[in-house]
């Protein structure tokens, strides 16, 4: 059995997608391939995000923000959309979900934090999912 791969897709690929791939990459290990884009991507990580994450033991300083390709949705087995809207192309045959989320974007230490820890229990239940199916 070949190993699924993740996509995840926010508009600016500084925050919320970030966070989520290093979950995935800390918690599934090599059991599953992530990826992160943006439809947007900004300059860098958001700074927050990247504190709020080393709180966990998980360091997403070096990453740097990718832009969509329509390559990456294609390679990936599942597809998570993060408030990037109707930007992620769709193919046939894949698994799409759409997390409602807040947008660490300028908020401070505390928000980012609930933020974190709500994309922590879904990275969780994604993980068991794929572990299942």
């Amino acid at each position: 059995m070949t190993r699924p791969t993740v996509l995840f897709v926010c508009v600016h690929n500084a925050g919320r997608s970030q966070m989520a791939a290093g979950y995935l990459q800390q918690l599934a290990g090599d059991r599953i391939d992530v990826l992160s884009a943006g439809s947007a991507p900004k300059d860098a990580i958001n700074p927050t995000a990247i504190d709020a994450m080393a709180e966990e033991g998980i360091d997403i300083s070096a990453n740097q923000p990718k832009v969509l390709t329509v390559d990456a949705v294609k390679t990936s087995d599942v597809v998570i959309t993060m408030g990037c809207g109707d930007a992620c192309p769709i193919f046939p045959g894949k698994r799409y979900e759409d997390w409602e989320l807040d947008d660490p974007a300028g908020q401070d230490l505390d928000a980012v934090r609930r933020i974190r820890d709500e994309i922590k229990g879904r990275v969780e239940g994604l993980i068991a999912s794929l572990s299942a199916a």
